[in-house]
Protein backbone atom coordinates (compact mmCIF):
# COMPACT_ATOMS: atom_id res chain seq x y z
CA UNK A 1 0.00 0.00 0.00
CA UNK A 2 2.79 2.42 0.91
CA UNK A 3 4.64 1.74 -2.33
CA UNK A 4 1.49 2.38 -4.38
CA UNK A 5 0.93 5.71 -2.67
CA UNK A 6 4.55 6.68 -3.17
CA UNK A 7 4.36 5.88 -6.87
CA UNK A 8 1.13 7.88 -7.13
CA UNK A 9 2.76 10.92 -5.46
CA UNK A 10 5.79 10.73 -7.77
CA UNK A 11 3.53 10.38 -10.80
CA UNK A 12 1.46 13.40 -9.70
CA UNK A 13 4.60 15.52 -9.22
CA UNK A 14 5.85 14.55 -12.65
CA UNK A 15 2.55 15.47 -14.27
CA UNK A 16 2.60 18.82 -12.45
CA UNK A 17 6.10 19.57 -13.63
CA UNK A 18 5.29 18.60 -17.20
CA UNK A 19 2.32 20.99 -17.19
CA UNK A 20 4.50 23.96 -16.17
CA UNK A 21 5.32 26.69 -18.66
CA UNK A 22 8.82 26.98 -20.08
CA UNK A 23 10.96 30.11 -19.87
CA UNK A 24 11.04 32.57 -22.76
CA UNK A 25 13.18 35.70 -23.23
CA UNK A 26 11.75 39.19 -22.92
CA UNK A 27 11.89 40.95 -26.33
CA UNK A 28 14.14 44.03 -26.49
CA UNK A 29 13.14 46.97 -28.65
CA UNK A 30 15.01 49.98 -29.98
CA UNK A 31 14.02 53.38 -28.60
CA UNK A 32 11.87 55.25 -31.11
CA UNK A 33 14.20 58.29 -31.16
CA UNK A 34 17.25 56.17 -31.95
CA UNK A 35 16.45 56.00 -35.67
CA UNK A 36 15.49 59.28 -37.41
CA UNK A 37 12.61 59.30 -39.84
CA UNK A 38 14.66 60.50 -42.82
CA UNK A 39 18.21 61.30 -43.79
CA UNK A 40 19.26 64.91 -44.24
CA UNK A 41 19.20 64.28 -47.98
CA UNK A 42 16.17 62.11 -48.61
CA UNK A 43 15.99 60.13 -51.82
CA UNK A 44 13.68 57.45 -53.16
CA UNK A 45 13.60 53.93 -51.78
CA UNK A 46 16.87 52.06 -52.04
CA UNK A 47 17.16 48.87 -54.09
CA UNK A 48 18.74 46.34 -51.70
CA UNK A 49 19.31 43.78 -54.47
CA UNK A 50 21.47 46.16 -56.51
CA UNK A 51 25.00 44.94 -57.15
CA UNK A 52 26.28 48.47 -56.88
CA UNK A 53 29.78 47.90 -58.27
CA UNK A 54 28.19 47.31 -61.68
CA UNK A 55 27.25 51.00 -61.76
CA UNK A 56 30.91 51.71 -62.57
CA UNK A 57 30.34 49.82 -65.84
CA UNK A 58 33.66 47.99 -65.90
CA UNK A 59 33.81 44.29 -66.72
CA UNK A 60 37.25 43.89 -65.17
CA UNK A 61 35.98 45.21 -61.85
CA UNK A 62 33.03 42.83 -62.00
CA UNK A 63 35.37 39.91 -62.59
CA UNK A 64 37.66 40.98 -59.74
CA UNK A 65 34.80 41.07 -57.26
CA UNK A 66 33.35 37.75 -58.40
CA UNK A 67 36.84 36.24 -58.11
CA UNK A 68 37.18 37.63 -54.60
CA UNK A 69 33.85 36.10 -53.55
CA UNK A 70 35.19 32.70 -54.63
CA UNK A 71 38.74 32.86 -53.30
CA UNK A 72 39.02 35.42 -50.50
CA UNK A 73 40.39 33.65 -47.45
CA UNK A 74 38.66 35.87 -44.91
CA UNK A 75 35.31 34.90 -46.43
CA UNK A 76 36.29 31.24 -46.32
CA UNK A 77 37.23 31.65 -42.64
CA UNK A 78 33.90 33.27 -41.80
CA UNK A 79 31.96 30.61 -43.70
CA UNK A 80 33.77 27.90 -41.75
CA UNK A 81 32.62 29.63 -38.57
CA UNK A 82 29.06 29.64 -39.93
CA UNK A 83 29.28 25.89 -40.51
CA UNK A 84 30.57 25.46 -36.97
CA UNK A 85 27.65 27.47 -35.61
CA UNK A 86 25.18 25.35 -37.60
CA UNK A 87 26.69 22.18 -36.23
CA UNK A 88 26.45 23.65 -32.72
CA UNK A 89 22.76 24.37 -33.34
CA UNK A 90 22.17 20.75 -34.33
CA UNK A 91 24.12 19.63 -31.28
CA UNK A 92 22.08 21.92 -29.01
CA UNK A 93 18.84 20.50 -30.38
CA UNK A 94 19.86 16.91 -29.73
CA UNK A 95 18.69 17.18 -26.11
CA UNK A 96 15.09 17.49 -27.28
CA UNK A 97 15.02 13.88 -28.47
CA UNK A 98 15.63 10.51 -26.78
CA UNK A 99 19.11 9.01 -27.00
CA UNK A 100 19.28 5.28 -27.78
CA UNK A 101 22.40 3.17 -27.54
CA UNK A 102 22.96 -0.47 -28.38
CA UNK A 103 25.20 -2.86 -26.45
CA UNK A 104 26.43 -6.37 -27.20
CA UNK A 105 28.49 -8.69 -24.93
CA UNK A 106 29.90 -12.15 -25.17
CA UNK A 107 31.48 -14.23 -22.35
CA UNK A 108 33.46 -17.40 -22.85
CA UNK A 109 34.40 -19.45 -19.75
CA UNK A 110 36.32 -22.70 -19.26
CA UNK A 111 36.42 -24.69 -16.01
CA UNK A 112 38.57 -27.70 -15.13
CA UNK A 113 37.01 -30.28 -12.72
CA UNK A 114 38.12 -33.46 -10.81
CA UNK A 115 41.79 -32.68 -11.10
CA UNK A 116 41.89 -33.20 -14.78
CA UNK A 117 40.29 -36.65 -14.80
CA UNK A 118 37.34 -35.31 -16.77
CA UNK A 119 37.38 -32.98 -19.77
CA UNK A 120 37.20 -29.24 -19.04
CA UNK A 121 33.73 -27.73 -19.19
CA UNK A 122 33.27 -24.59 -21.23
CA UNK A 123 30.35 -22.23 -21.66
CA UNK A 124 29.61 -19.20 -23.80
CA UNK A 125 27.04 -16.54 -23.03
CA UNK A 126 25.68 -13.86 -25.36
CA UNK A 127 23.72 -10.75 -24.60
CA UNK A 128 22.66 -7.58 -26.38
CA UNK A 129 20.40 -4.77 -25.44
CA UNK A 130 19.03 -1.30 -26.13
CA UNK A 131 19.22 1.58 -23.69
CA UNK A 132 17.14 4.72 -24.09
CA UNK A 133 17.58 7.97 -22.19
CA UNK A 134 15.35 11.02 -22.35
CA UNK A 135 15.41 14.17 -20.24
CA UNK A 136 12.04 15.87 -20.23
CA UNK A 137 12.31 19.51 -21.26
CA UNK A 138 10.01 20.65 -18.45
CA UNK A 139 11.14 24.27 -18.28
CA UNK A 140 12.18 24.65 -21.90
CA UNK A 141 15.92 24.53 -21.17
CA UNK A 142 16.82 22.38 -24.17
CA UNK A 143 14.52 24.30 -26.46
CA UNK A 144 16.02 27.61 -25.28
CA UNK A 145 19.56 26.36 -25.85
CA UNK A 146 18.63 25.20 -29.32
CA UNK A 147 16.92 28.48 -30.17
CA UNK A 148 19.94 30.44 -28.92
CA UNK A 149 22.22 28.33 -31.11
CA UNK A 150 19.98 28.81 -34.16
CA UNK A 151 20.01 32.59 -33.75
CA UNK A 152 23.78 32.52 -33.27
CA UNK A 153 24.17 30.53 -36.50
CA UNK A 154 21.97 32.95 -38.41
CA UNK A 155 23.92 35.88 -36.95
CA UNK A 156 27.04 34.24 -38.35
CA UNK A 157 25.47 34.15 -41.80
CA UNK A 158 24.67 37.87 -41.61
CA UNK A 159 28.20 38.61 -40.44
CA UNK A 160 29.44 36.67 -43.47
CA UNK A 161 27.17 38.79 -45.67
CA UNK A 162 28.50 42.03 -44.19
CA UNK A 163 32.04 40.79 -44.75
CA UNK A 164 31.14 40.21 -48.40
CA UNK A 165 29.81 43.77 -48.68
CA UNK A 166 32.99 45.09 -47.08
CA UNK A 167 35.13 42.95 -49.38
CA UNK A 168 33.37 44.32 -52.49
CA UNK A 169 34.01 47.84 -51.21
CA UNK A 170 37.68 47.09 -50.46
CA UNK A 171 38.20 45.61 -53.93
CA UNK A 172 36.56 48.62 -55.56
CA UNK A 173 38.59 51.08 -53.50
CA UNK A 174 41.87 49.33 -54.40
CA UNK A 175 40.78 49.33 -58.04
CA UNK A 176 40.07 53.06 -57.94
CA UNK A 177 43.34 53.87 -56.19
CA UNK A 178 45.39 51.81 -58.65
CA UNK A 179 43.79 53.68 -61.53
CA UNK A 180 44.41 56.95 -59.68
CA UNK A 181 48.12 56.15 -59.23
CA UNK A 182 48.30 55.19 -62.90
CA UNK A 183 46.84 58.58 -63.80
CA UNK A 184 49.33 60.24 -61.47
CA UNK A 185 52.20 58.52 -63.27
CA UNK A 186 50.86 59.61 -66.65
CA UNK A 187 50.49 63.18 -65.40
CA UNK A 188 54.01 63.19 -63.94
CA UNK A 189 55.51 61.98 -67.22
CA UNK A 190 53.56 64.66 -69.11
CA UNK A 191 54.75 67.31 -66.67
CA UNK A 192 58.29 66.02 -67.01
CA UNK A 193 58.08 66.25 -70.79
CA UNK A 194 56.68 69.81 -70.70
CA UNK A 195 59.32 70.94 -68.23
CA UNK A 196 62.11 69.43 -70.37
CA UNK A 197 60.83 71.52 -73.27
CA UNK A 198 60.87 74.55 -70.99
CA UNK A 199 64.44 73.67 -69.98
CA UNK A 200 65.54 73.69 -73.62
CA UNK A 201 64.05 77.16 -74.06
CA UNK A 202 65.83 78.46 -70.95
CA UNK A 203 69.14 76.97 -72.11
CA UNK A 204 68.70 78.60 -75.49
CA UNK A 205 68.08 81.95 -73.84
CA UNK A 206 71.11 81.35 -71.58
CA UNK A 207 73.32 80.71 -74.61
CA UNK A 208 72.04 83.98 -76.02
CA UNK A 209 73.02 85.69 -72.74
CA UNK A 210 69.42 86.63 -72.13
CA UNK A 211 69.09 84.91 -68.71
CA UNK A 212 71.40 83.87 -65.92
CA UNK A 213 72.47 80.38 -64.86
CA UNK A 214 70.06 80.74 -61.92
CA UNK A 215 67.11 80.16 -64.27
CA UNK A 216 68.59 76.86 -65.39
CA UNK A 217 69.13 75.74 -61.82
CA UNK A 218 65.57 76.68 -60.88
CA UNK A 219 64.12 74.75 -63.82
CA UNK A 220 66.37 71.79 -63.06
CA UNK A 221 64.91 71.81 -59.54
CA UNK A 222 61.45 71.34 -61.06
CA UNK A 223 62.67 68.43 -63.19
CA UNK A 224 64.39 66.76 -60.26
CA UNK A 225 61.32 67.10 -58.03
CA UNK A 226 59.15 65.41 -60.67
CA UNK A 227 61.64 62.58 -61.15
CA UNK A 228 61.80 62.14 -57.36
CA UNK A 229 58.00 61.82 -57.14
CA UNK A 230 57.70 59.10 -59.79
CA UNK A 231 59.25 56.25 -57.70
CA UNK A 232 56.95 57.05 -54.79
CA UNK A 233 53.87 56.83 -57.00
CA UNK A 234 55.11 53.58 -58.53
CA UNK A 235 55.66 52.17 -55.02
CA UNK A 236 52.14 53.15 -53.95
CA UNK A 237 50.71 51.55 -57.09
CA UNK A 238 52.60 48.32 -56.48
CA UNK A 239 51.59 48.24 -52.81
CA UNK A 240 47.93 48.67 -53.80
CA UNK A 241 48.32 45.93 -56.41
CA UNK A 242 49.73 43.58 -53.77
CA UNK A 243 46.86 44.38 -51.42
CA UNK A 244 44.36 43.69 -54.18
CA UNK A 245 46.01 40.36 -54.99
CA UNK A 246 45.75 39.24 -51.35
CA UNK A 247 42.09 40.26 -51.26
CA UNK A 248 41.63 37.99 -54.27
CA UNK A 249 43.26 35.14 -52.37
CA UNK A 250 46.38 35.22 -54.54
CA UNK A 251 50.08 35.78 -54.01
CA UNK A 252 51.21 39.44 -53.96
CA UNK A 253 53.46 38.88 -57.00
CA UNK A 254 50.42 38.29 -59.20
CA UNK A 255 49.30 41.46 -60.97
CA UNK A 256 45.48 41.59 -61.31
CA UNK A 257 44.34 42.60 -64.76
CA UNK A 258 43.40 46.28 -64.77
CA UNK A 259 43.68 47.93 -68.17
CA UNK A 260 41.71 51.08 -67.40
CA UNK A 261 43.78 54.28 -67.50
CA UNK A 262 41.20 56.78 -66.26
CA UNK A 263 38.73 57.02 -63.40
CA UNK A 264 35.09 56.13 -64.13
CA UNK A 265 32.48 58.85 -64.37
CA UNK A 266 30.32 59.40 -61.31
CA UNK A 267 26.75 58.41 -62.03
CA UNK A 268 23.78 60.37 -60.63
CA UNK A 269 23.15 60.21 -56.91
CA UNK A 270 21.89 56.74 -55.85
CA UNK A 271 18.76 56.08 -53.85
CA UNK A 272 19.45 56.11 -50.11
CA UNK A 273 15.96 55.35 -48.78
CA UNK A 274 15.13 56.03 -45.15
CA UNK A 275 17.03 55.08 -41.97
CA UNK A 276 14.45 52.45 -41.01
CA UNK A 277 15.41 50.44 -44.09
CA UNK A 278 18.92 50.05 -42.71
CA UNK A 279 17.54 47.72 -40.03
CA UNK A 280 16.67 45.27 -42.81
CA UNK A 281 19.39 45.99 -45.38
CA UNK A 282 22.47 46.15 -43.14
CA UNK A 283 23.64 42.60 -42.38
CA UNK A 284 25.73 43.76 -39.41
CA UNK A 285 22.61 45.24 -37.80
CA UNK A 286 20.67 42.04 -38.42
CA UNK A 287 23.56 40.07 -36.93
CA UNK A 288 23.63 42.29 -33.84
CA UNK A 289 19.87 41.83 -33.44
CA UNK A 290 20.18 38.05 -33.68
CA UNK A 291 23.05 38.03 -31.19
CA UNK A 292 20.77 39.92 -28.82
CA UNK A 293 17.95 37.40 -29.28
CA UNK A 294 20.40 34.53 -28.81
CA UNK A 295 21.53 36.10 -25.53
CA UNK A 296 17.90 36.28 -24.37
CA UNK A 297 17.38 32.57 -25.04
CA UNK A 298 20.58 31.75 -23.18
CA UNK A 299 19.17 33.55 -20.15
CA UNK A 300 15.99 31.49 -20.41
CA UNK A 301 18.06 28.30 -20.53
CA UNK A 302 20.13 29.30 -17.50
CA UNK A 303 17.01 30.09 -15.48
CA UNK A 304 15.51 26.73 -16.38
CA UNK A 305 18.73 25.05 -15.29
CA UNK A 306 18.08 26.20 -11.71
CA UNK A 307 14.87 24.13 -11.48
CA UNK A 308 14.31 20.37 -11.04
CA UNK A 309 14.80 18.08 -14.03
CA UNK A 310 13.14 14.79 -14.94
CA UNK A 311 14.91 12.03 -16.84
CA UNK A 312 13.58 8.70 -18.08
CA UNK A 313 15.70 5.61 -18.73
CA UNK A 314 14.54 2.44 -20.46
CA UNK A 315 16.63 -0.67 -20.98
CA UNK A 316 15.91 -3.90 -22.75
CA UNK A 317 18.43 -6.72 -22.48
CA UNK A 318 18.31 -10.09 -24.24
CA UNK A 319 20.46 -12.90 -22.80
CA UNK A 320 20.96 -16.59 -23.48
CA UNK A 321 23.44 -19.37 -22.73
CA UNK A 322 22.81 -20.79 -26.17
CA UNK A 323 22.47 -18.85 -29.36
CA UNK A 324 19.26 -20.58 -30.38
CA UNK A 325 17.63 -19.46 -27.14
CA UNK A 326 18.71 -15.85 -27.53
CA UNK A 327 15.19 -14.46 -27.77
CA UNK A 328 13.76 -16.67 -25.05
CA UNK A 329 15.41 -14.88 -22.15
CA UNK A 330 15.02 -11.13 -21.98
CA UNK A 331 14.67 -8.38 -19.41
CA UNK A 332 12.93 -5.00 -19.73
CA UNK A 333 13.42 -2.21 -17.19
CA UNK A 334 12.06 1.34 -16.99
CA UNK A 335 13.27 3.97 -14.55
CA UNK A 336 12.70 7.65 -13.93
CA UNK A 337 14.27 10.15 -11.60
CA UNK A 338 13.91 13.74 -10.53
CA UNK A 339 16.96 15.84 -9.66
CA UNK A 340 16.90 19.30 -8.17
CA UNK A 341 19.81 21.57 -7.21
CA UNK A 342 19.74 22.28 -3.48
CA UNK A 343 23.06 24.01 -2.89
CA UNK A 344 25.60 25.03 -5.54
CA UNK A 345 27.25 28.05 -3.87
CA UNK A 346 25.32 30.39 -6.22
CA UNK A 347 26.87 28.76 -9.29
CA UNK A 348 23.67 28.79 -11.35
CA UNK A 349 22.51 32.16 -10.04
CA UNK A 350 25.83 33.69 -10.99
CA UNK A 351 25.50 32.23 -14.48
CA UNK A 352 22.09 33.87 -14.84
CA UNK A 353 23.58 37.21 -13.77
CA UNK A 354 26.45 36.77 -16.20
CA UNK A 355 24.14 36.06 -19.11
CA UNK A 356 21.95 39.05 -18.22
CA UNK A 357 25.09 41.19 -18.45
CA UNK A 358 25.87 39.55 -21.80
CA UNK A 359 22.39 40.50 -23.00
CA UNK A 360 22.95 44.09 -21.86
CA UNK A 361 26.22 44.08 -23.77
CA UNK A 362 24.52 42.78 -26.91
CA UNK A 363 21.74 45.33 -26.58
CA UNK A 364 24.25 48.16 -26.38
CA UNK A 365 26.13 46.71 -29.36
CA UNK A 366 22.87 46.51 -31.32
CA UNK A 367 22.03 50.15 -30.60
CA UNK A 368 25.59 51.18 -31.43
CA UNK A 369 25.45 49.30 -34.75
CA UNK A 370 22.27 51.18 -35.68
CA UNK A 371 23.74 54.55 -34.73
CA UNK A 372 26.95 53.87 -36.64
CA UNK A 373 25.01 52.80 -39.73
CA UNK A 374 22.89 55.96 -39.72
CA UNK A 375 25.98 58.10 -39.15
CA UNK A 376 27.88 56.41 -41.99
CA UNK A 377 25.08 57.11 -44.44
CA UNK A 378 24.74 60.70 -43.24
CA UNK A 379 28.50 61.24 -43.50
CA UNK A 380 28.73 59.90 -47.03
CA UNK A 381 25.68 61.85 -48.21
CA UNK A 382 27.07 65.08 -46.81
CA UNK A 383 30.62 64.37 -48.01
CA UNK A 384 29.55 63.70 -51.60
CA UNK A 385 27.72 67.01 -51.96
CA UNK A 386 30.61 68.94 -50.37
CA UNK A 387 33.24 67.01 -52.35
CA UNK A 388 31.47 67.80 -55.62
CA UNK A 389 31.45 71.47 -54.68
CA UNK A 390 35.14 71.30 -53.73
CA UNK A 391 36.12 69.68 -57.06
CA UNK A 392 34.14 72.26 -59.02
CA UNK A 393 35.96 75.12 -57.27
CA UNK A 394 39.30 73.32 -57.54
CA UNK A 395 38.87 73.14 -61.30
CA UNK A 396 38.25 76.89 -61.31
CA UNK A 397 41.48 77.38 -59.36
CA UNK A 398 43.36 75.21 -61.87
CA UNK A 399 41.96 77.19 -64.78
CA UNK A 400 43.02 80.48 -63.19
CA UNK A 401 46.47 79.09 -62.32
CA UNK A 402 47.01 77.96 -65.91
CA UNK A 403 46.11 81.39 -67.20
CA UNK A 404 48.51 82.96 -64.74
CA UNK A 405 51.23 80.54 -65.92
CA UNK A 406 50.63 81.48 -69.55
CA UNK A 407 50.90 85.17 -68.73
CA UNK A 408 54.02 84.68 -66.63
CA UNK A 409 55.64 82.64 -69.42
CA UNK A 410 54.87 85.30 -72.05
CA UNK A 411 56.24 88.08 -69.86
CA UNK A 412 59.34 86.00 -69.12
CA UNK A 413 59.98 85.34 -72.80
CA UNK A 414 59.65 89.05 -73.48
CA UNK A 415 62.19 89.81 -70.77
CA UNK A 416 59.73 91.70 -68.58
CA UNK A 417 60.14 89.52 -65.47
CA UNK A 418 62.64 87.03 -64.09
CA UNK A 419 62.01 83.30 -63.94
CA UNK A 420 60.81 83.12 -60.32
CA UNK A 421 57.12 83.99 -61.08
CA UNK A 422 57.13 81.37 -63.84
CA UNK A 423 58.65 78.78 -61.51
CA UNK A 424 56.06 79.55 -58.84
CA UNK A 425 53.16 79.12 -61.28
CA UNK A 426 54.60 75.90 -62.72
CA UNK A 427 54.80 74.34 -59.26
CA UNK A 428 51.31 75.62 -58.43
CA UNK A 429 49.70 74.22 -61.57
CA UNK A 430 51.44 70.87 -61.26
CA UNK A 431 50.41 70.50 -57.62
CA UNK A 432 46.81 71.41 -58.42
CA UNK A 433 46.64 68.92 -61.28
CA UNK A 434 47.84 66.11 -59.04
CA UNK A 435 45.46 67.17 -56.28
CA UNK A 436 42.55 67.11 -58.72
CA UNK A 437 43.14 63.42 -59.43
CA UNK A 438 43.30 62.72 -55.68
CA UNK A 439 40.06 64.58 -55.02
CA UNK A 440 38.25 62.82 -57.84
CA UNK A 441 39.40 59.52 -56.34
CA UNK A 442 38.12 60.61 -52.93
CA UNK A 443 34.74 61.40 -54.47
CA UNK A 444 34.43 57.96 -56.05
CA UNK A 445 35.68 56.25 -52.88
CA UNK A 446 33.03 58.11 -50.91
CA UNK A 447 30.38 56.75 -53.29
CA UNK A 448 31.70 53.26 -52.54
CA UNK A 449 31.45 54.02 -48.81
CA UNK A 450 27.84 55.11 -49.35
CA UNK A 451 26.97 51.82 -51.03
CA UNK A 452 28.70 49.93 -48.22
CA UNK A 453 26.81 51.97 -45.60
CA UNK A 454 23.47 51.20 -47.28
CA UNK A 455 24.13 47.46 -47.11
CA UNK A 456 22.04 45.22 -49.31
CA UNK A 457 20.38 41.85 -49.63
CA UNK A 458 22.24 40.77 -52.78
CA UNK A 459 24.61 38.81 -50.54
CA UNK A 460 21.95 36.10 -50.18
CA UNK A 461 23.21 34.76 -53.51
CA UNK A 462 26.52 33.91 -51.82
CA UNK A 463 24.77 31.68 -49.27
CA UNK A 464 23.47 28.41 -50.68
CA UNK A 465 19.65 28.08 -50.78
CA UNK A 466 20.00 24.81 -48.84
CA UNK A 467 21.71 26.71 -46.03
CA UNK A 468 18.90 29.23 -45.79
CA UNK A 469 16.15 26.61 -45.96
CA UNK A 470 17.82 24.52 -43.26
CA UNK A 471 18.07 27.54 -40.97
CA UNK A 472 14.43 28.44 -41.55
CA UNK A 473 13.36 24.84 -40.96
CA UNK A 474 15.32 24.79 -37.71
CA UNK A 475 13.50 27.89 -36.48
CA UNK A 476 10.15 26.38 -37.48
CA UNK A 477 10.90 23.14 -35.66
CA UNK A 478 12.09 24.99 -32.55
CA UNK A 479 8.99 27.18 -32.44
CA UNK A 480 6.66 24.23 -32.75
CA UNK A 481 8.19 22.01 -30.09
Amino acid sequence: MFSCRFIFVIFTIMLGLLSCRSFHPVPAYLPEKLVPETFSQFTEDVDPDLKWWMTFQDNELNMLIEDAFENNLDLKTLWARVEQAKASAVKAGAGLYPHITATADTLHSRRQTDYGEKPARSSQDYSFGLTGFYQADVWGKNQAERQAAIFAAQAGEYEFSFAAITLAAEITNRWLQIISQRMQLTLLHDQLENNEIMMELIRFRFRQAMVSILDIYQQQQVLDSIRAEIPLVEARKQRLTNELAVLLGKAPQIDPEISRDHLPFLLPFPAAGIPAQLLENRPDIRAAQLRLESAGWNIAASRADRLPSISLTARSVFTSRHLDLLLDNWLLSLASNITAPLFDANLRAAEVDRLIAVEDENLAAYKQAVLIAVRQVEDTLMTESRQLEHIERLMQVIDTARKALDQATVRYMNGLIDYLPVLTQILTVQGLERNLIDQQTVLLANRVDLFRALGGTWTSELISPKSISDANKSIYDANNL
